[in-house]
């Protein structure tokens, strides 16, 4: 006789140790208020709204300590990205920023650092809807490559800090595509998300796979 379900039944209990990463979108970016395609080159960093949607996460972070104990802080090499970790770090235990490429936002190619009326001037962009495959410009990613370089780093992450909470500052797309991960959607699918600027979304792996712990949480605790 036995007290638990099978495994086909959904839990929500776990004996086996938990891996949460937390990802940060960034806040309110320069080029987005410019209209300018913000890779390398067209990003500038955050605007001073930006800067305040971050301080208000991190001042949420101070005071409810639900990420309290992470063990990493992590950020894409885009500015928007670093100033946004390096503003919540004095939160995180002063936890140094670690920079990795591969968190990037989907790398744009040629278009980076063009207003997106020039984009619609000089280029056909691809529909990703049926065409996934094709770069978004010369240069550039696919939708299929950026969602499979994505889900290997949050991958290697999980299996790095396997059973620990870690912070990831990045960006929309990133979170779309760690939605997709976790709900076995294709790499090719197309993954359309209002994810707001300082929101945090949790993609968690545990002893059954990955499952989303939250998603687009913003507002300040009560």
């Amino acid at each position: 006789m036995t007290l638990k379900p099978p495994p086909s039944i959904r839990t929500l209990s776990s004996e086996a140790p938990t891996t949460r990463i937390v990802l940060v979108r960034h806040g309110e970016p320069v080029s987005a208020v410019r209209g300018i395609v913000g890779g390398p080159t067209g990003d500038v960093g955050l605007t001073d709204a930006g800067r305040e949607q971050v301080a208000i996460l991190a001042s949420r972070l101070a005071a409810s300590r639900e990420v309290d104990g992470a063990a990493a802080l992590y950020a894409s090499t885009l500015p928007r990205a670093i100033e946004t970790a390096e503003i919540l770090a004095p939160v995180l235990g002063g936890l140094g920023v670690t920079v990795r490429h591969d968190l990037r936002e989907h790398d744009a190619g040629e278009l980076d650092g063009l207003r997106w009326d020039e984009v619609a001037d000089r280029f056909e962009m691809p529909d990703f809807d049926h065409a996934p495959h094709l770069p978004i410009g010369p240069g550039g990613e696919s939708l299929t490559e950026f969602h499979e370089r994505v889900r290997g780093v949050l991958a290697e992450l999980a299996g790095t800090h396997h059973g620990q909470t870690i912070v990831i500052a990045c960006h929309g797309g990133v979170i779309a595509a760690g939605v997709g991960l976790v709900f076995g959607l294709p790499a090719s699918a197309r993954v359309v998300l209002p994810t707001r600027y300082a929101s945090m979304t949790d993609v968690e792996v545990t002893d059954r796979g990955w499952r989303l712990g939250r998603y687009n949480d913003r507002y300040p605790v009560a």
